[in-house]
């Protein structure tokens, strides 16, 4: 079995990077955000990897990736707004019927499923900034090919 979850993360890197904007300016996109980073921003970062669907002549994995999407006002300026904004751009260049933004047959994978998991929004206070956080996990289910 090999594993197509660095193939899964570095589509999913190119797909949102250069691609998503908020208030005129690209958002920038991250695997490992660097201490400098500005905000908004986009972190994106694998999971895990699950056998599934298990056939005689092929491996199949679900493997989830997660896209988090990070705002920050200081004080009590600011909302949520921005961040579901920045969040419905990840998710239309992202989740689409036919998984156009995984064509891994380059690397021998084919993804035949692309779901949102799950998406949940947090808020976090502290004594200078409120982060406003929206979390999806991406599901790409996966045939070796």
């Amino acid at each position: 079995m090999k594993d197509a979850t660095r193939f899964i993360r570095l589509k999913i890197l190119s797909a949102l990077n250069g691609n998503v904007s908020f208030g005129g300016s690209n958002v920038p996109v991250y695997n490992r955000v660097p201490s400098d980073a500005t905000f908004p921003y986009i972190r994106v970062y694998s999971v895990s990897t699950s056998q599934i669907d298990n056939t005689q002549t092929k491996y199949n994995a679900d493997i989830i990736t997660r896209v988090e999407v990070v705002t920050r006002f200081a004080g009590d300026s600011g909302g949520d707004l921005s961040m579901n904004d920045i969040m419905d751009d990840c998710l239309q260049l992202l989740v689409s019927k036919n998984s156009s933004a995984f064509n891994l047959s380059a690397n021998n994978f084919k993804v035949y499923s692309t779901t949102n998991e799950s998406l949940r929004y947090l808020q976090e206070d502290s004594i200078d900034h409120t982060y406003f956080r929206a979390i999806l996990e991406l599901s790409n289910k996966v045939a070796e090919i």
